[in-house]
This record gives C-alpha cells, sequence and structure tokens, in this order.
C-alpha cells in the first residue's frame, strides 16, 4: 500500500468505532479521532474493558463448587465477565497497541468492499 492509499484509508476510518488491544491486556472501544508518527491512537467516547483478575476467577470457582455441592457437573469451566469503565477520550501509545480492529455493521462492510473494488 502505497503512502497515499495508506493516508485515505486512515482518513476513513476517522469517526468509526474501533477496538484497540494494549500489552496490558486492556482493550479499549471508541470513536477514532486521530493518530501521529509515534503510532499513537487517540479515541473518543471511550471504554476501557479489563479481563478478570485471577483472584476474581478462582472466587468464582469456589462459589461455583458450593452451589454444586454433590451434584456431578460435566463442565470445568467458570464464567467470569470482563470489567468496564467509561473514559472518555483516551491516548493509547503506540508502543503499547498489539492490535487494532475496525467494528462495522455489515451495510458499513458492503459500503468498504464497493469503494474497495473501484
Amino acid at each position: 500500500m502505497d503512502e497515499n492509499h495508506a493516508v485515505q484509508y486512515l482518513e476513513s476510518l476517522i469517526g468509526q468505532t474501533l477496538r484497540v488491544h494494549a500489552t496490558d491486556t486492556r482493550i479499549f472501544v471508541g470513536n477514532f479521532k486521530c493518530t501521529d508518527a509515534a503510532r499513537n491512537v487517540i479515541l473518543a467516547n471511550t471504554y476501557e474493558y479489563r479481563f478478570p483478575t485471577i483472584s476474581a476467577v478462582k472466587n468464582a470457582a469456589v462459589d461455583a463448587d458450593s452451589h454444586s455441592s454433590g451434584i456431578a457437573s460435566d463442565s470445568a469451566s467458570v464464567k467470569v465477565n470482563m470489567t468496564s469503565r467509561f473514559i472518555g477520550l483516551v491516548v493509547v501509545p503506540g508502543q503499547h497497541i498489539t492490535k487494532i480492529e475496525l467494528e462495522e455493521t455489515p451495510q458499513q462492510s458492503r459500503v468498504r468492499e464497493t469503494l474497495r473494488k473501484s
């Protein structure tokens, strides 16, 4: 992809909802505002999602065991939800970004594919 196409693609993402994964396993979901040469990403209206801590998983496993005492369980898995909080405007440092995903509706996907073919 040459530089002009790269710039056009980045410009097309402005205002879109991105899911940015960080090295510490946090996930930021927000509206893409801009980036810079250092690959920092600025998101607005952002939610931060965190995986449950090891202690939370252990507590959930203990609770599940206590609720199912005497009942044979054929599944050893425990469901623990991620935690989330609204953080608004955020700068995600480029060196800490591991993956960026675009959240789009099926209609947006069709339009993007049509534009890519032209």
